[in-house]
């Protein structure tokens, strides 16, 4: 028999879930909540084989929340999102913690009860559509973080041209305003510029300004004195 705790804010839904789950034997809903904080406090007394927990509920993170709260209390945990909302945002952000799997609200009978005897077996696969979102995401976050870390690295090598540079790309001019700005030829700038991105690993300035403010080091390259 596999336990089931359901964290759901509709006692229409959870009864609807608890039907569906229960109906061919192998599954028990032992215990339903309504709130994130109700569900912490019921997984600290006794510990289920499967929590279905919904992501919104007191507000709009609330079962991420309590998902945190149960995983980081107990690391074997076997937490399924339940949603009605299947964005990448939400997906990536509920994901992200360690829970197992992800069930859309509105999913046929038999997915949901598959999906709950594949977590309690240890085997949960998340659907298609939601590994592309999350390694979509793994990639952009490697990608950003080598890109700092480059940034980082050069930052200190940085010519007294090149840190005008960035303070041009800081204000948003163009290679000509930035020329002018400077006393130089724009292909003197445009090379300047190309040498700059080579050395952060970068194609566009566009992602210097980006990497400047995500460090928060803005205060590095005010504006250049007219």
């Amino acid at each position: 028999m596999i336990r089931v705790m359901l964290a759901e804010d509709s006692e229409v839904i959870r009864t609807y879930i608890k039907e569906a789950l229960e109906k061919e034997g192998d599954i028990q809903v032992i215990k339903e909540c309504s709130t994130g904080i109700e569900a912490e406090m019921e997984y600290e007394k006794e510990k289920y084989d499967v929590v279905l927990m919904d992501i919104e509920m007191a507000d709009n993170e609330d079962g991420i929340r309590a998902a945190d709260a149960i995983l980081s209390s107990d690391n074997d945990a076997v937490i399924l999102y339940l949603t009605s909302h299947d964005s990448d945002e939400t997906i990536v952000k509920a994901m992200s913690n360690g829970a197992l799997d992800y069930v859309v609200k509105g999913c046929d009978e038999d997915t949901l009860r598959k999906k709950v005897r594949m977590a309690k077996e240890g085997n949960a696969q998340i659907d298609s559509e939601i590994q592309k979102v999350l390694m979509d995401e793994y990639k952009r976050l490697r990608k950003s973080e080598k890109n700092l870390l480059y940034f980082i690295q050069n930052l200190g090598n940085l010519t007294p041209a090149e840190k005008e540079l960035i303070s041009c790309f800081m204000e948003g001019l163009k290679v000509r305003e930035i020329a002018e700005r400077r006393f130089v030829e724009p292909a003197t700038v445009k090379s300047q510029i190309r040498t700059l991105l080579q050395k952060f690993g970068v194609s566009r300035s566009t992602e210097v300004v980006k990497m400047v403010k995500e460090l928060g080091i803005e205060h590095l390259f005010p504006p250049m004195r007219r």
